[in-house]
Formats: C-alpha cells, sequence, structure tokens
C-alpha cells in the first residue's frame, strides 16, 4: 500500500510539475519567441559574414535559406498550439536555450550549463542553513517545551519575534558592517573566494571563510523561530492522552518527550524543515546581492537587470521544478511516518 502511495504521490508531482511549465509557456510565448528571433538573426549575421567575395544579392539569398532553415529548426513556422508545445517539451527536457547576455565562467552560453554553475553555491548556502537549524533549533524547542516559563522559553519566544521582524538583508548589512568592515574584520564581505582562487583545499577552507558571515546571519534569523515552532507544536503534544498514559506508566520523561511526544509531533516539524529547505534552494535575491553570493537568487536579478529571458525561464523552471519536489518528498516522508494517513484508501 505504501509503494502505491508514494507512487501515486510522485505521479502527481510531475503533473504538476508539466501544468505550471505548460502554463509559464503559454504567459511568455511571445516574449520568449521574440528572444529566440533576435538570437536567429545574430546567428545569420555572424555566419554570413563568413562568406567572402560574394555580392549583396548572393549574401541576401544565403540569409534567407538559413532563416528558413532555422525557422523550421526551432518549429517558429508551426500553429501557435504546436510552438508552445515544442517549448514546453523542450523546457521539460533541461532544453532552454542560449543565454542572450550572460555566460558561464568557461564562456558557454547555454543556459542549464549557467543554472547548473550557480545552483551549488544556494544549495550549499542554504541546505547547511537548515541543517545547523534543525541540528539547534529542534532541542531547544524541546528543553523549552519541557520547562514552560523557564528561562529558554522567555528567550526563544523573545528572540523569535524580534528575528522573525527583522529583513535579511538589513541584518546582512549589520553583520558585514560589524564582522568585515569594523574593528574586527575576520570575514570577507563577500564573494565566494578570493581572486584568484586558491587551489586543493587552501581553495576549500577559503570557500568556507567566504561561506561563514552569511550563514551566520541566516541561522541567527531562522533557528529561534524554528525552536519556537518546535516549542508550541510538542506543547501542544505533551497534553494529549497516550503521552499522560506514559507518564503514568512510569516512564523517564526523556524517553516520553523523545520516543512518545517527539515522533507525534515529527510530521509537523518536518513540514517546518522541508519547506523550508525548498523554498530557500530558490535563492534569496536580495541576501545574495548584499553578500556577492553567486546563487539562483543573484543570478536571477542579473538576468532581470540584463533583459535575460532564457536565463529568466530556465531560473523559474529550476526553482518550480525544486518546490514541487520537496512537496511530493514532503507527503512521502508523511506516508511513513503518520500511520494515520490513509494511503491507498485504507488506514
Amino acid at each position: 500500500m505504501y509503494r502505491k502511495f508514494v507512487l501515486k504521490r510522485v505521479m502527481y508531482g510531475i503533473f504538476m510539475y508539466i501544468l505550471m511549465i505548460l502554463t509559464f509557456s503559454i504567459l511568455f510565448n511571445n516574449v520568449a519567441e521574440q528572444t529566440l528571433h533576435d538570437q536567429i538573426e545574430e546567428q545569420i549575421t555572424q555566419e554570413v559574414r563568413a562568406y567572402k567575395n560574394m555580392n549583396k544579392e548572393q549574401l541576401v539569398s544565403i540569409a534567407s535559406e538559413k532563416r528558413a532553415q532555422k525557422t523550421q529548426k526551432y518549429h517558429l513556422d508551426q500553429p501557435l498550439v504546436l510552438r508552445i508545445f515544442y517549448r514546453t517539451l523542450d523546457t521539460l527536457m533541461f532544453n532552454y536555450g542560449n543565454a542572450t547576455i550572460l555566460k558561464a565562467a568557461n564562456g558557454d552560453k547555454e543556459v542549464i550549463n549557467i543554472e547548473l554553475a550557480y545552483l551549488p553555491n544556494t544549495l550549499i548556502l542554504f541546505a547547511t542553513q537548515v541543517v545547523i537549524t534543525i541540528l539547534i533549533g529542534i532541542p531547544m524547542g524541546l528543553w523549552a517545551a519541557r520547562k514552560p516559563n523557564g528561562v529558554l522559553d522567555r528567550t526563544t519566544s523573545a528572540l523569535s519575534m524580534i528575528t522573525n521582524g527583522l529583513p535579511a538583508w538589513w541584518l546582512g548589512l549589520i553583520m558585514i558592517m560589524a564582522f568585515a568592515y569594523g574593528p574586527l574584520g575576520i570575514f570577507p564581505s563577500g564573494g565566494i573566494h578570493i581572486n584568484p582562487a586558491p587551489e586543493g583545499w587552501d581553495g576549500v577552507l577559503d570557500y568556507l571563510w567566504h561561506l561563514s558571515l552569511p550563514l551566520i546571519t541566516l541561522v541567527l534569523l531562522s533557528i529561534w523561530g524554528t525552536a519556537y515552532l518546535v516549542r508550541n507544536i510538542v506543547l501542544g503534544n505533551l497534553q494529549e492522552d497516550f503521552v499522560m498514559a506514559a507518564r503514568a506508566r512510569g516512564i523517564p520523561e526523556r524517553y516520553v518527550l523523545l520516543g512518545h511526544t517527539l515522533r507525534t509531533s515529527m510530521p509537523a516539524i518536518l513540514t517546518i524543515v522541508i519547506l523550508g529547505l525548498f523554498s530557500s534552494i530558490s535563492g534569496n535575491i536580495v541576501f545574495e546581492i548584499i553578500f556577492g553570493w553567486p546563487g539562483l537568487g543573484k543570478l536571477y536579478w542579473v538576468a532581470i537587470q540584463g533583459n535575460d529571458i532564457p536565463v529568466l525561464m530556465g531560473t523559474l523552471a529550476i526553482s518550480t521544478l525544486i518546490n514541487i519536489l520537496g512537496f511530493v518528498i514532503l507527503d512521502i516522508i508523511y506516508g511513513w511516518l503518520d500511520p494515520r494517513i490513509k494511503v491507498g484508501g485504507t488506514a
């Protein structure tokens, strides 16, 4: 039954992704086709320049022939419905075309390669932040729930309200002024490497050094809110009858907290964790700009400034895929953790 449940969730996720990409293809069809026409004309101009010792009429004829070939190649001679279908199919196959302005570090203008160059940096930064937040925030929330109105509980409640109201970019600027340009000056102000980038282990250490300040900023913003949410979830479950019964049987409090309450609270906690992770992977535009961190958020901003439509569309498609993947994984874990969720129509 669980396999059937997993299969249904995966198929539903695939269907939703196809539907979203089809919607994007319809909404952005005109601008995407205009960009493609401009790229075709640019390619033709460069190719025609290679023909020398030819008169103007011959060059015009060659250009017209190449234009017809490329129009047919990119399905621009097809009806609107088929053009949208082919664009949707290309996007589903991760064929986003070529960028108009941006390039990868090796000079490659293919959008998928540009996206893959920026994606790991976003994954490393925000995924590491989520992992650290889990490792610290969940134990803090459990301890705060175990001793309501204690020092940790009151501290968590107060700091969660403060940090949830702080914009990430504002705290980022404060951290840069304090720890990069201030009297401490122990962290770089931005980027991922000194220039030129070191090699080997020196390069790894340099990367971690540049990662530290944005990572610390994100953890400071997220850890208190996560602890407070875990505290509220666990505190509510501590009042359930099965917890009271476990205590009445003389089970030690730590086993009640970890074995009974935490397992029951885990689906709700996972909702916070997984959705936070996958929404973060799409990148925080302003935050990445503040720290000069070359992730998807910064890539999206640079593409907007340069009006690079293929890169914008590729970033949007990848972000959509990541978020839908997050929901599918969340559903699958729910079905594994919580026996109350019906699988295949039966409990």
